[in-house]
């Protein structure tokens, strides 16, 4: 399937979680970066216009860059991932794309709820348990993985690898 996403690349975890991501999430094995998403799916990669870079890059321009940290490990059924904090900012970027473009709500609309995350485990109960563990003790004895959000990347896999199109800056702390 061909898609775009529109995500938060945190490259300061890739040390903490990326053989894991490697051995228990595909969207690693395709390409994808430690991430966060803000909005999956987005158009089909030959949908984006030059108007829609335009219009989300405006988009993104109206909101600040913001510090956030990765803390604590969350799990849903078969996903173990690392929960943000804050996590307000990711879920106001999320609301604020998927206003503009009501025709692509998160996650397809499959949620109810928007929960942001960095997914290191997805697909399977065990593997995402394992996961869990490895990550929560890493975190307990190296501290929290600290980073900036300062863009939101849109990534494409139209050729069956996902691979940046866009990267779009946010607005900095200090207005300039």
């Amino acid at each position: 399937m061909s898609a775009t996403a529109l995500i938060v690349v945190v490259p300061e975890a890739e040390s903490l979680v990326g053989e894991l991501r490697l051995r228990y999430d595909e969207s690693a094995r395709q390409g994808v970066p430690a991430h966060i998403t803000v909005l999956f799916p987005f158009a089909a990669p030959e949908d984006v216009s030059s108007e829609t870079l335009v219009a989300l890059g405006s988009l993104f321009a109206t909101h600040r860059s913001f510090a956030f940290q990765l803390s604590s490990v969350g799990r849903f059924p078969a996903t173990s991932y690392l929960a943000p904090s804050p996590s307000e900012p990711f879920v106001s970027l999320t609301e604020a794309v998927w206003r503009a473009y009501p025709e692509h709500p998160p996650f397809a609309g499959e949620f109810d709820a928007i929960v942001p995350h960095l997914t290191v485990a997805h697909g399977n109960v065990g593997e995402a348990a394992v996961a869990n563990e490895i990550v929560a003790a890493a975190l307990a004895r190296e501290g929290a993985i600290r980073s900036v959000c300062r863009a939101v990347v849109l990534m494409e896999n139209s050729l069956g690898r996902w691979r940046p199109m866009h990267e779009f800056a946010l607005a900095s702390q200090s207005g300039r």
